[in-house]
């Protein structure tokens, strides 16, 4: 089998110019809602961080790659979720909570024309339904998607792998369009850039294709695993999880399985970053220890203690944290990359824990170039930052933080200016939470058991 660059295709359909993803446009009706926060205050206890969203999303997808119901255990009721769900049901799929965080769904009567296009744009997570569909039904219409307004996302390496596996592709200004008449068919190829969600994309065209698809440079992200894993339980073949070559032989059909969704290591990353800012000691408790080898190193870097006892993570941010220097006393860089690389979703809470750690560090944001345009609201709290470009900024500590009035753009920096408010003196209010709530399960509720003073209101 030859193999096939992804981004140099015969037969490729061209694109004039990459498609990039809509910002999230919420309903009239949806209420943006207000976090009042008192800041200041001492948290201590216990959280549990609840299911990785970013797995949730491609695992609820693959549920439409059979006929037999699929059952899902610790699945984020979060908004994001929410919506997709929304979508599924627009399709005509049969989906019902069975717990608080439990989920069935039986996608037998699943109708692709029928998709929500209202729907559709407002998440970035419905393009994950193009490989499940092109796969079962070999055609799919659909708008571009949504999603945070982080920068440019490209969604190429989706339709080149598409291509690779023998679709036509068609981007017209309203959408995109898939046909196979013929079904997929195996192929060797090689990312672009190893897209997390083009890889979960592929991989779900793959599973049904005749014959046997090698995807190179593929994503490897905890997300990707638990996609990979709720796979072969419905009986895929695939080999390499976990590692950036998957090698999958296609089947005719897949069948139902019930699947946990992993822990959120970003929620995790999450409550490391808000004990450090509030000079608190926090335990969390079934975390995913297993995926956090990155993370502990990058918040170990800027001084912050933790200690694993089994499932449990202990962070000891009472102690106060300095900022461990390079060696010959250069100032240390913290920065993201693909996995097992330090995680891009922890780069906006890496760097409001940064403001309160004694010393210097540069932050370097390789993935999104409108990531970090949220530290001019830091800056306005007292944080001493420097935004260098768009995609690295200094950060001098440790700074008080004063309370104010900002509103969130997007989940991760909505949550790193929520950290923010806990830390700074006074009363603060951040706007525009449904942005949080996205992809943070009753984040409020969660963090005033753990002695936060915080209150949501529909201002």
């Amino acid at each position: 089998m030859s193999q096939l660059l992804v981004g140099e295709l015969p037969g490729y359909i061209p694109i004039r110019q990459p498609i990039v993803a809509l910002p999230f446009r919420p309903h009239a009706q949806d209420s943006m809602g207000t976090f009042v926060v008192e800041g200041g205050h001492t948290l201590s206890g216990r959280i549990r961080p609840a299911g990785n969203k970013n797995a949730a999303l491609p695992c609820l997808a693959a549920a439409l790659l059979t006929e037999e119901p699929v059952l899902f255990e610790n699945v984020p009721r979060i908004r994001d979720v929410e919506t997709f769900l929304k979508i599924l049901t627009s399709l005509r799929a049969d989906v019902e909570w069975t717990g608080d965080n439990e989920l069935r769904i039986d996608a037998r009567s699943v109708q692709p024309a029928d998709i929500d296009r209202e729907m559709s744009i407002r998440i970035r997570a419905s393009l994950l339904l193009a490989g499940p569909l092109l796969a079962r039904f070999g055609a799919i219409e659909m708008p571009p998607p949504g999603g945070d307004v982080i920068g440019r996302r490209r969604l190429d390496t989706h339709f080149l792998a598409f291509a690779a596996l023998g679709a036509r592709v068609d981007t017209p200004p309203e959408g995109f369009r898939l046909s196979a008449p013929d079904g997929l068919t195996g192929a060797d190829m090689f990312l672009d850039e190893p897209s997390v969600t083009g890889t979960e994309n592929a991989v779900m065209a793959a599973v049904l294709a005749k014959g046997t698809t090698v995807i190179r440079n593929s994503a490897a992200e905890p997300h990707v695993q638990d996609l990979c894993n709720m796979l072969i339980q419905m009986g895929a073949q695939i080999e390499g999880v976990g590692t950036h070559i998957l090698r999958i032989e296609g089947v005719d059909t897949l069948g139902g399985t019930q699947f946990r969704i992993g822990g959120d290591h970003i929620e995790t990353g999450s409550f490391i970053g808000l004990a450090a800012v509030t000079r608190s000691d926090i335990t969390i408790g079934d975390a995913p220890v297993e995926h956090l080898d990155s993370t502990l190193l990058g918040f170990r870097r800027l001084g912050v203690r933790t200690q694993v006892e089994g499932t449990d993570l202990h962070v000891f941010g009472s102690e106060g944290c300095t900022i461990r220097q390079d060696a010959f006393g250069h100032v240390p860089k913290l920065d993201d990359g693909p996995w097992p690389a330090f995680p891009a979703d922890l780069t906006s809470i890496a760097l409001v824990t940064a403001t309160q750690c004694n010393g210097t560090v540069l932050v370097h944001e390789k993935m999104f170039e409108s990531r970090m345009f949220f530290t001019d609201k830091l800056v306005g709290m007292g944080a001493s930052i420097v935004l260098c470009d768009p995609h690295r900024c200094v950060v001098v500590g440790p700074t008080p933080l004063m309370a104010g009035t900002v509103e969130s753009p997007d989940i991760r920096a909505g949550m790193a200016l929520l950290i923010a408010a806990l830390g700074a003196r006074g009363t603060s209010k951040i706007k525009n939470v449904i942005q949080i709530e996205r992809g943070y399960e009753r984040i409020d509720e969660r963090l005033r058991a753990l002695g936060a003073n915080i209150e949501r209101t529909e201002e």
